[in-house]
């Protein structure tokens, strides 16, 4: 095993590891080799936690994606017909990209590339940054060999941002939102020569040539940051917020409720599923302040779809039924606390935290996060192992629930109250003085 193997292995959960087991028997099924690559290396490298699984492979990435989704039952999110690309979920909460190894030719700035398949190292140097362009071999013959034709290993380690092509931002100029997002997140610098790119790309106006679509997609990828103000904000500060969306630029910018958005998702798990919840209350957030009129302009410059729209529109009658429940003055234990919240939809759970200005709902959720879920997480597998009826059979779901309500609710033990020490005088007669 190489060092690089070894360091994936230990930054990867154990579903992520599964994962990547599961995706490399598909790749050999179909003689294909395989790389994981992009965010997922750079965060590994850096010392993050891996978020997202990317994989390229030198031939059919779809036909792979298939056997992946047939083999463990993943469910299909997207499909890049263009870029023979599939993004998969998995029921424990992994996402992961399968993508064929390509060139990207554009002819014009902003024009969709002309796509052609790739070998690996071809598909590392057309990308956007360095640090995006390292690959981990995962295929048998070549499992642990680390390919970094651009450098990026350096970049990691400088902690930088380094464009790969004079001429990228005139490509896509979607990689100025990108960027912006990634120094944010990172926390890197970005490298002088490519400073000096991106005021040449800027001067010659490309940010015109953005589509809205693409800056959509790019408030979804901000929703689920951690960092989502200071990402609107840098991007104001960029001007190319009054470019895309002047309704929530400037002083539009509402960065007081951003930062109550920001403040109430750190209580929520940090995985796939909790950060997709993150859209509508982010969108609601970010258009609070918005006039009918200022909505609809931003919807039409960012291109956002119904469904979309939907998830913010429709959010807040979902909540309040959940809302209701939570203030009841009939919860008075931990467990019905947590069975009520459990089943509860995540976004829904997400909007509360932020918009619900009644005591006990807030008070409830927080204990949800901050003690309930904790105390349930640190159940071993022999404690889980001691319920009487076996997993599988119709009377577990029933018997498991009866058992976190008795470890929830269960009273904990005082500790024992040493004797009270003796007076001096008595001590001293114990002693025979």
């Amino acid at each position: 095993m190489s060092d690089y193997v070894y360091i994936l292995e230990s930054h990867l959960s154990p579903d992520q590891n599964r994962v990547v087991a599961d995706v490399q028997t598909a790749a050999a099924q179909n003689n294909v080799s395989l790389f994981l690559t992009g965010g997922a290396m750079r965060d590994m490298l850096a010392g993050y936690r891996i978020r997202d699984l990317d994989f390229v492979v030198e031939g059919n990435a779809l036909k792979v994606a298939k056997a992946v989704a047939e083999a463990t039952g993943a469910k299909t999110v997207s499909i890049d017909e263009q870029r023979k690309s599939v993004e998969l979920f998995f029921a424990s909460g992994v996402t992961v990209e399968i993508a064929m190894a390509r060139n990207e030719k554009y002819t014009k700035t902003g024009a969709k590339p002309q796509i052609s398949p790739a070998t690996i190292q071809d598909d590392l140097r057309r990308r956007d940054f360095a640090c995006n362009a390292v690959a981990l071999s995962l295929s048998r013959a070549s499992r642990g060999l680390l390919l970094d034709p651009m450098n990026g290993l350096a970049d990691v380690e400088r902690r930088e941002l380094r464009a790969i092509s004079n001429y990228g931002f005139y490509d896509d100029p979607v990689r100025l939102l990108r960027l912006i997002r990634l120094r944010v997140r990172l926390g890197f610098t970005v490298e002088e020569r490519t400073s000096m790119q991106i005021a040449n790309a800027r001067e010659a106006e490309v940010e015109k040539f953005i589509p809205g679509r693409a800056f959509g997609e790019e408030l979804k990828r901000i929703a689920a940051e951690d960092q989502a103000p200071e990402i609107l904000k840098s991007l104001d500060e960029a001007g190319l917020l009054a470019l895309l969306a002047p309704s929530i630029a400037g002083a539009k910018l509402n960065l007081a409720a951003l930062g109550k958005f920001d403040k109430a998702v750190r209580l929520v798990p940090d995985d796939f599923r909790w950060r997709a919840a993150r859209w509508g209350t982010f969108l609601a957030a970010l258009i609070e302040k918005l006039s009918p009129k200022e909505r609809t302009a931003l919807f039409k410059s960012s291109e956002l779809t119904k469904a979309e729209i939907d998830v913010w529109q429709k959010l807040e009658a979902r909540a309040k039924k959940l809302e209701a429940a939570l203030k009841s003055a009939r919860i008075r234990k931990p467990s019905q606390v947590y069975h009520l919240v459990v089943g509860a939809a995540p976004d829904e759970i997400v909007f509360l935290l932020y918009k619900s200005a009644l005591k006990p709902v807030q008070e409830r959720l927080r204990s949800y996060f901050q003690k309930y879920l904790p105390a349930i997480q640190e159940i071993t597998p022999e404690e889980w192992e001691s319920i009487a009826v076996k997993p599988g059979t119709p009377k577990y779901a029933k018997a498991r629930d009866e058992f976190i309500t008795h470890r929830l609710d269960r009273r904990p033990k005082k500790p024992e109250t040493p004797p009270p020490a003796p007076e001096p005088e008595v001590a001293a007669v114990r002693r025979g003085r």
